[in-house]
């Protein structure tokens, strides 16, 4: 059983009631805060709340349904600048006892990502942090931080750059030429 300050996140379920949706509100200390912005190698973790139910569906499966809030701060990968980002995202995971895993080597991703084989317990802190480490930005930017251009070769060698690489910007340097000898 939780205590009043700390709310429940781990829930047995065997345990939850069939006929009504168990609600729950997690806001994390800052404790906690720092261990999951360390985790997701975040420069820091502000704000962070989880707030939702999980419900039966039908006899057997259960559906988790709730919100996820948080201000992440990321390094800008061009300047290194901190990069403050506010998340507001729906978080759904459907629980299904008859859930098969595909095999084989190859396998095509559902259309529904949010299924998943119904577990003894559901782990809200982790459905958290994987929920927050899915909306992360990749590739964090300040306004204004245009791409690095990094440029590197062997001394005394002429550098190749990105326009070097351009498959038709050497055809319209000969269209040019070819333009010129006409003229």
């Amino acid at each position: 059983m939780s205590s009043p300050d700390r709310p429940q996140t781990v829930f047995r379920v065997a345990d939850l009631p069939q006929r009504r949706p168990t609600r729950f509100n997690i806001v994390p200390d800052a404790a906690a805060c720092a261990r999951i912005a360390d985790a997701l190698e975040l420069s820091a973790l502000r704000k962070l709340r989880f707030e939702g139910e999980i419900a039966a569906q039908g006899k057997t499966d259960w559906r988790l349904t709730a919100t996820l809030g948080a201000t992440v701060v990321q390094p800008c990968v061009v300047t290194l600048e901190p990069v403050t980002t506010r998340i507001d995202e729906p978080v759904t995971r459907l629980y299904q006892a008859d859930f098969t895993e595909p095999d084989g080597t190859e396998v095509e991703m559902p259309e529904d990502d949010s299924v998943e084989p119904l577990p003894t317990q559901i782990d809200l802190m982790e459905v958290l942090t994987e929920a927050l480490a899915l909306n992360i930005p990749a590739y964090p930017r300040v306004d204004g931080a245009d791409p690095a251009d990094t440029v590197v070769t062997e001394p005394g060698k002429e550098p190749l750059r990105d326009e070097d690489m351009r498959p038709f910007a050497g055809l319209a340097a000969l269209r040019d030429q070819l333009a010129k000898k006409e003229d």
